[in-house]
Parts: structure tokens; C-alpha cells; sequence
């Protein structure tokens, strides 16, 4: 029962850096006359998913936070994906849903501006993000000791790339899925943390 709640975990933080992923790989390379329609059409489609990136942060620390250290890192954890999922659903609208909207229209000189505005946008939410992830693997380090280490490595790695990546191929690509597999690990830290734990009244196996 509990291999298949992992599993079922697993899943959810992992589904949406997946989907970007994908995407990515779709993504077209520069904005153009020809190319607009596609970029705004995507862009369009992602506006929901871009905020579920924050599942992977928010599902290992599910619950009400306790008065302590690691309640209030849980705080700031929510707060930081708070920002991200506002600031960075900015970038996806103005740098691609408008920005695509206008040069499909033939608007001269306003996608230059729309996407300086949306990089702004993009990298206040990604430093959101970042903090998030921080205060996030420190609040699972204080609940599974090294096991948090690898995913924390990884998505630390990956929040890096994502200022400047987005989720252009190749690098933005990989950037998501560095982030499936940082997820995918947190989310097993703590379950892998309760299996070291005995349980009261039960012996040890010796062998």
C-alpha cells in the first residue's frame, strides 16, 4: 500500500516538469511571422501548467506547518511558490501569449519591449522558485537527514538553469526534466526516512 501511494506521489510532482518537457521539445526556436500563431497557441496551452511546477515543492511538505524551524521554512516555502506561480504565469503571458498575438498580427516594435517585460517577469518568479526549493529541501533535511541531498542537489542545479532556459530545447528541456527527477526524489525522502524508523514495540530483525 505504501510502494503505491509513492508511486501515486510520484506521479503528481512529476507530471507537470514532464509536460513542459514535452513542450519544449515543441517550443518553436525564435518568434516569427510564420512561427506566432504556434507560440502564442502554446503558450496559451501552458498558461495552467507553468504553476503546477510548484506540486513538486508543495506535496512533500503537505500539511498543516507546525510552530517550529520547520514549519516556518514551510511557510516561506508556500510563499515562494506563491511568487513564482504569479510572476512566472506573467512571463507566459506577456513574453509568449502577447508577444505571439502582436507579431501574428503584424505589430511592428512591440514584441522587443513585451519581452524584456516577460524576462523580468520570469526571473522574479524563478528566484521565487528558487527559494522555495531552498526553504523546501531544508525542511525535508530536518525530517530525513541525507536522504534529501540528491534531489536537493539536483533541483538546486535546475532552478539555476531555469533563468535563462525557460523551456527551449535543448537546455530548457533538460532543465524540466532534471527538475522530474529532483521532484521524484524529495518526494520518496520522507517515506524512505519512515521505513529506518522502528516502529514502537516491534523487535529489531537480527540476522
Amino acid at each position: 500500500m505504501r510502494s503505491l501511494r509513492t508511486v501515486r506521489v510520484m506521479l503528481l510532482v512529476t507530471a507537470a516538469p514532464l509536460l513542459l518537457a514535452g513542450a519544449g521539445v515543441m517550443h518553436p526556436r525564435h518568434l516569427t511571422a510564420t512561427t506566432a500563431g504556434h507560440w502564442a497557441a502554446l503558450h496559451i496551452a501552458l498558461l495552467p501548467v507553468f504553476p503546477l511546477l510548484a506540486l513538486g515543492l508543495l506535496v512533500p511538505l503537505w500539511g498543516r506547518p507546525r510552530p517550529d524551524a520547520e514549519g516556518m521554512l514551510t511557510v516561506l516555502c508556500w510563499a515562494g511558490c506563491l511568487c513564482f506561480a504569479a510572476y512566472y504565469s506573467g512571463l507566459d503571458a506577456v513574453a509568449g501569449i502577447s508577444a505571439g498575438v502582436v507579431v501574428d498580427h503584424g505589430v511592428h516594435g512591440a514584441a522587443g519591449r513585451l519581452f524584456v517585460v516577460g524576462d523580468e517577469l520570469g526571473r522574479a518568479g524563478v528566484y521565487g522558485l528558487a527559494v522555495a526549493s531552498i526553504a523546501a529541501c531544508a525542511a525535508l533535511w530536518r525530517r530525513c537527514g541525507v536522504r534529501v541531498l540528491p534531489g536537493a542537489a539536483v533541483l538546486l542545479v535546475s532552478c539555476w538553469s531555469f533563468v535563462d532556459s525557460h523551456i527551449f530545447w535543448p537546455r530548457g528541456v533538460f532543465t524540466m526534466l532534471g527538475f522530474a527527477v529532483a521532484f521524484a526524489l524529495l518526494a520518496v525522502a520522507p517515506s524512505r526516512s519512515a521505513e529506518g524508523v522502528r516502529e514502537p514495540g516491534r523487535p529489531t530483525k537480527r540476522g
